[in-house]
C-alpha cells in the first residue's frame, strides 16, 4: 500500500553554487556573421594619408622641432593614427575603436578648424600668428588648407557618414579636455625655456605672454576651455540625436563545424 501523494509540495531551496543561466558556448560571429566595410576602411587610410603627408611636408619645409610644438601637427598626427588603426578594423571585420578615442580625436581636428578660421585666419585677423607678414603661399598654402580645413572636415563626414551613432557619452567629455590642459603646460614651459625676444617663443598670439601677460592669457585659456567643453557636449548630444547612417542586414543562423576528430 502507497502513501498518498501530499497536495502541497514545498518549493525545494536552490542548490547552492549553481547559476540560473549558464553562459551560451556559442561566440557571437556564429549567430551574427562580421561585415567588412570596405569603403569606410579605405576612406579613412584616405584621410590618414593626406594628413601624414601634410605633416610630412611640414617637417620638411621648417624645424622639426618648431612644427611638432605645434597644436595642429600634435592633433593631425593622432588623426592620421587613429584613422589608420581604424580602417584596418573596418577592413578586417574587427571592433571599432574604444569611442573615447575617436571621440578625443574627432573633438581636437575640430578644435584646429575652428581655431585657425574663427581666430587666427578670418578677415579681421583679432590673433595674427607671430612672425608672419604675410598669408602663406606655395606648399605651405597647400599644408594650411588640408591640415585646417580638409581633415577636419574629413573627420566630420567620417562621424556622420560611416560610424554608429549613440557611442560617444557625456563622462568623455572632461577627460578629452586633458590634452589641450596639457598643451596649455607645454607652451608655458616651452617658452621659459627659450630666451626673452626670441621670435616664436609662444606659438600661438593668444597664448604669448610676452604680449598679453601671465593674466590675459589665462583668461584666454579659460574662454577656450569653456568653448572646447561647450562643443564637446554638443558633439555627444549630437551623436545621440543623429540617425543611423551604417545599416547592416542582420545574418543569422548558426554556422557549425564538422566535429573534430
Amino acid at each position: 500500500m502507497t502513501a498518498p501523494i501530499p497536495r502541497d509540495i514545498p518549493d525545494l531551496p536552490a542548490v547552492p553554487g549553481v547559476p540560473a543561466l549558464l553562459p551560451s558556448p556559442v561566440p557571437a560571429t556564429a549567430v551574427v556573421a562580421p561585415v567588412r566595410r570596405r569603403l569606410a576602411a579605405a576612406y579613412r587610410l584616405l584621410v590618414a594619408l593626406a594628413a601624414a603627408a601634410a605633416v610630412t611636408i611640414e617637417l620638411l619645409l621648417g624645424s622639426p622641432i618648431r612644427v611638432l610644438s605645434y597644436f595642429t601637427i600634435q592633433s593631425s598626427v593622432l588623426l592620421a593614427l587613429v584613422f589608420t588603426l581604424s580602417a584596418r578594423r573596418a577592413w578586417t571585420a574587427r571592433r571599432p575603436l574604444p569611442s573615447a578615442l575617436t571621440g578625443a580625436t574627432l573633438l581636437y581636428a575640430l578644435i584646429t578648424g575652428a581655431v585657425y578660421h574663427l581666430l587666427l585666419a578670418n578677415a579681421s585677423r583679432p590673433f595674427p600668428m607671430p612672425g608672419e607678414t604675410a598669408p602663406p603661399t606655395g606648399w605651405h598654402w597647400i599644408t594650411n588648407q588640408v591640415l585646417h580645413t580638409a581633415v577636419p572636415a574629413a573627420a566630420v563626414l567620417d562621424w556622420l557618414l560611416l560610424t554608429h551613432p549613440g557611442r560617444l557619452h557625456l563622462r568623455q567629455a572632461a577627460t578629452w579636455l586633458l590634452y589641450p590642459l596639457a598643451y596649455l603646460a607645454f607652451s608655458f614651459t616651452r617658452g621659459e625655456l627659450i630666451l626673452p625676444g626670441t621670435p616664436g617663443r609662444y606659438l600661438y598670439p593668444f597664448l604669448d605672454v610676452d604680449l598679453h601677460g601671465y593674466k590675459s592669457v589665462l583668461g584666454n585659456a579659460l574662454l577656450l576651455g569653456l568653448a572646447f567643453y561647450a562643443l564637446a557636449v554638443l558633439l555627444v548630444a549630437l551623436d545621440h540625436a543623429r540617425p543611423n547612417p551604417v545599416r547592416h542586414r542582420a545574418k543569422t543562423g548558426f554556422r557549425l563545424q564538422p566535429p573534430v576528430g
